[in-house]
């Protein structure tokens, strides 16, 4: 039989689809009208309408191109983008990519290619892809973040923050020069007291350089020789290992470039509480800048004082030993020559002195990573210095340990343990033979088999002043004794640490500094950027064994002499410079993209003021501003988000931009996942070469285990929306993805259900147009009574669904008139008008085609969204159940406006109900209006 030539199938949707985007893309049809500049359109649809910034997570364009994981967040905004256009909205959706970073230098190494051909290829492919789905976006706003004039603006961003420094009585940050004047007129002091003028350049430039909030330093960081690079603590995993590559990673003391994101951490938290964010993800922030109240409290040694952090000051008379980082600074000062008399012998770890004991647990704590350093071992292992500090409060000297659970970077890398009160402590002390005291009591008696941490309800005991004392009031009061006899202060500290900023790779933006003679970085001045990497044949980076842990990063750059040996003339003459050899993190450009979408052709500064207030800027008094709608994975609460948040901060600070954050709302989308197969070994093989026979699943003839999983290429499950599209077309893809389930939630990819929405689009268009004929069949006729509810309560839902990002329901809605539709003898123009324009958020193709066949011209990207008639919402009768002493018994049919007692009366009249209350006293009629009746009787 001959199939009908005008029916909906792949092939009238592959032939459709690209006619359709070649129209949008010659239109610009989803261009959006700045107020200002060269985008300011006066005769855009939507000039002066309210705005919409709608924006996803872009992508990092791999060779590979995307998987039907990857556009489940891009549809889902281009879904949202549409509707709000045509509900009247001026709507910014952009896309760009996020281009630098190690997966294309590794993949360029590996080829002898050079990353920015492959990046322009990989982004071709990315590009080709998301027009293949139908994506509406701007085109005149998109760039990566490898081109010459975006990183410009990024290297010019990091010099606004080395050249600022953060005013804690101002609560924000200042131009560095501020500071310089302050020093300058003695308004501030040296450290060491002697005057400005007095200090040598290079002296001031150290002191200057110390407040800037990009600063050079000594740090303790993760070093990975299998990459031949250091990693921020984000970038490596619980087992200690690399997140790109699996390679080990171990502590080293480096100089490297850090962001003082910690200046930040107070506003950084204090802000979350005005973000629609979801709840979950601000806790991850929460605990990752890990705010904490306590004290600090000077423990005095030979050496000079230990300064602690602790959040339970009320237990310092319970203080038995002290732990150091092994990397603390004092840890040398107090390593004895011999070991003192007495001690046990797991204190010394097997070792004659102490010297060669710290210096052997030193080395074996470098080889492992903080993630793994903080992890509740079972085994507590450390060893002692030979030192003793003394106890502030009670004058008692304790042994002073190092381990490797406290970091020099946390805190002040020194803990004063409490064993009997502190679970960690507790198994330390256990191991060691170190003496338990207990200081807080509760209501019943303490057995001693492990620590007691009741800090609320526990009552202060062995405690000389705070005995009887409740804990929190003991809190209050240790913290003043610390302050009257100047051993300490009531503190706040926080877990977030200052943002790893170097990277020992090519493939980065390079950093705006040079160095002069003195060793000290030099800012460029503006008009010498943008910073360009030089062209190199050998770029790959110095990599070393796994377990090479001694080893130290030699950066690719600096191989290339030509480039990092410069002249400049920086104002003082000709002088010969040095540039810096490491990169920026690939976490840079994103760090700032959205400020650039809003204005992404001005030369002048990163976006005119006038465009980056109205896209971005607050909208009320109490609005913080940024991005009405972004959405992304959740996996980057506090790599990217984090990042993005405090570069914004700086920039409002310094009056660059009106938000003080980037993205308002944030909506964290699920995963798809797809089945994964693994054989016998536990190694997974490749989804498309299994076959299913009677249940069970084969690869090669062996059976394997079947599993759903993210889709990726580690578990060899990936799926192209390729040949979806060329199988049943985008929109059929995109409804696919859309009526999966809720956006938030992870759901199955099951290729076979696809069929379900390629249904629904077939029957869409049959009732508009005939499949044999390929006219239009709707008539002029007016819709029934039924037809109009079922209408015009599907407008209703179907708006408010797509306003709350509920693709999902909204399609399902679309389904349902859609079938009412088809069972109706004739389809109503009026009625198949508003069901084409409803589809068109989530089917903009077909959507496209049958509203044009329809007579209209101009395109449905700007035709107005139904509006429901409310006349038409209102229920003429609604179903009550009727409970009798819990259980229901009966449904009755009432008018919607029926009074309660009319209610009440219906209710205990229907015959099942009568029987079963039929010799009983009824004792209550309770009605919930529209919902319920419930009935109790005795």
């Amino acid at each position: 039989m001959t199939e009908p030539r005008h029916r909906y199938d792949a092939r009238l949707a592959n032939r459709i689809e690209p006619r359709w985007q070649e129209r949008w893309e010659a239109e610009q049809t989803f261009r959006s009208a700045n107020p200002a500049g060269e985008l300011a359109e006066p005769d855009h649809p939507r000039a002066g309408a309210p705005k919409q910034f709608v924006m996803d997570m872009f992508p990092y364009p791999s060779g590979a191109g995307l998987h039907v994981g990857h556009p489940l967040g891009y549809i889902a905004t281009d879904v949202y983008s549409r509707y709000l256009r045509m509900a009247g909205y001026n709507v910014l959706h952009p896309m760009g990519y996020d281009a630098f970073g190690l997966p294309t230098e590794q993949y360029a190494v590996a080829t002898g290619r050079q990353p920015a051909e492959i990046t322009a290829e990989n982004i071709d492919r990315y590009r080709d892809q998301l027009r293949r789905l139908g994506m509406g976006y701007d085109t005149r706003r998109e760039f990566a973040t490898t081109d010459p004039d975006f990183f410009k603006w990024t290297q010019w961003i990091f010099l606004q923050i080395f050249n600022s420094y953060y005013d804690t009585e101002a609560d924000k940050a200042r131009p560095i020069g501020d500071l310089i004047a302050a020093f300058e007129s003695g308004e501030r002091g040296t450290p060491d007291g002697r005057p400005w003028s007095e200090l040598s350049e290079v002296e001031r430039r150290r002191i200057v350089d110390g407040h800037r909030l990009a600063y050079v330093t000594e740090a303790p960081v993760n070093w990975c020789p299998g990459l031949g690079t250091v990693l921020s603590n984000e970038e490596v995993t619980a087992e200690g290992k690399s997140e790109r590559g699996n390679f080990p990673v171990y502590t080293r003391t480096l100089k490297q470039w850090m962001l003082r994101i910690t200046a930040y951490s107070d506003r950084l938290l204090r802000d979350l509480d005005d973000l629609d964010w979801f709840e979950s993800l601000k806790a991850m922030q929460r605990n990752w800048i890990g705010k904490s109240t306590g004290a600090y409290a000077d423990f005095a040694t030979y050496a000079g004082d230990i300064r602690v952090f602790t959040t339970r000051p009320d237990t310092l008379f319970g203080a038995t030993y002290m732990v150091l980082a092994p990397e603390h600074e004092l840890v040398d000062s107090l390593t004895a020559e011999t070991w003192p008399a007495g001690i046990p012998e797991s204190w010394t770890g097997g070792h004659a002195t102490p010297a060669e004991a710290v210096t052997a647990y030193r080395h074996e704590a470098a080889a492992k990573t903080d993630v793994e350093r903080q992890a509740d071992a079972k085994v507590k292992t450390g060893v002692f210095t030979g030192g003793y500090a003394t106890n502030p409060v009670n004058g008692e000297n304790v042994p002073v340990f190092i381990a490797d659970y406290v970091l020099a970077g946390y805190g002040t890398g020194a803990i004063m343990a409490v064993p009997a009160h502190d679970q960690r402590d507790f198994a330390f002390a256990k191991a060691f033979d170190i003496p338990i005291r207990q200081v807080v009591a509760g209501e019943e008696e303490w057995d001693g088999e492990s620590a007691y941490t009741d800090n609320v309800n526990g009552t202060c005991v062995n405690s000389d002043f705070l005995d009887g004392l409740k804990v929190p009031e003991a809190k209050e009061r240790i913290n003043a004794w610390l302050a009257e006899h100047g051993r300490g202060e009531a503190a706040v500290n926080y877990r977030l640490r200052d943002w790893l900023f170097s990277r020992q790779r090519y493939w980065g933006e390079p950093f705006p500094i040079v160095y002069d003679e003195s060793g000290l970085p030099v800012a460029l001045p503006e008009d010498q950027l943008p910073v360009e990497l030089p062209q190199m044949d050998d770029f790959s980076p110095k990599t070393f064994g796994a377990e090479d842990a001694d080893t130290a990063p030699e950066p690719p750059l600096g191989r290339a002499k030509d480039w990092v040996e410069v002249e400049l003339d920086l104002g003082d003459g000709p002088r010969t410079y040095r540039r810096e050899v490491n990169t920026m993190p690939n976490w840079a450009g994103s760090s700032w993209y959205q400020l650039r979408y809003t204005d992404p052709h001005s030369d002048d500064r990163i976006a005119a003021a006038a465009n980056e207030s109205y896209w971005m800027g607050p909208q009320d008094g109490g609005d913080v501003g940024g991005v009405d709608l972004y959405i992304g994975g959740v996996e980057h609460a506090v790599l990217h988000l984090l990042y993005a948040r405090f570069w914004q901060k700086v920039l409002y600070d310094l009056g660059h931009v009106s938000s003080r954050e980037p993205f308002r709302r944030l909506f964290n989308q699920g995963y798809i996942q797809a089945p994964a197969y693994s054989d016998a070994r536990g190694a997974y093989v490749p989804a498309e070469e299994v076959e299913e026979r009677g249940g069970e699943f084969f690869h090669g003839g062996e059976k394997v285990k079947r599993e759903f999983g993210k889709i990726g290429k580690s578990l060899k499950n990936v799926v192209t929306p390729d040949g979806i599209c060329a199988e049943y077309g985008a929109d059929t893809f995109r409804v696919y993805e859309m009526s999966m389930g809720p956006l938030a939630d992870s759901k199955p990819w099951e290729t076979r259900a696809i069929t379900g929405s390629y249904r629904f689009l077939q029957r869409l268009w049959r009732n508009v147009v005939d499949e044999d004929t390929g006219e239009v069949t709707v008539a002029d006729a007016e819709p029934g009574e039924e037809t109009l509810r079922e209408l015009h309560k599907a407008i209703a839902g179907v708006r408010e669904d797509y306003g709350h990002l509920r693709m999902n329901t909204a399609v399902a809605k679309l389904i349902t008139l859609n079938n009412h539709v088809t069972g109706l003898d004739t389809v109503p123009r009026s009625v198949a008008e508003a069901l084409v324009l409803m589809a068109a958020p989530v089917a903009p193709h077909i959507a496209e085609e049958l509203w044009e066949r329809l007579g209209h011209t101009g395109g449905i990207a700007y035709a107005d969204f139904p509006v429901a008639d409310d006349r038409y919402l209102v229920e003429e009768t609604v179903t009550y159940p009727v409970q009798v002493n819990g259980k229901v018994r009966a449904r009755i049919d009432i008018a919607a406006d029926a009074a309660e007692e009319a209610v009440r009366e219906a209710a205990l009249a229907e015959g099942k109900v009568a029987d079963n209350v039929a010799g009983k006293e009824v004792r209550k009629v309770i009605v919930v209006p529209g919902r319920m009746v419930s009935i109790v009787a005795k």
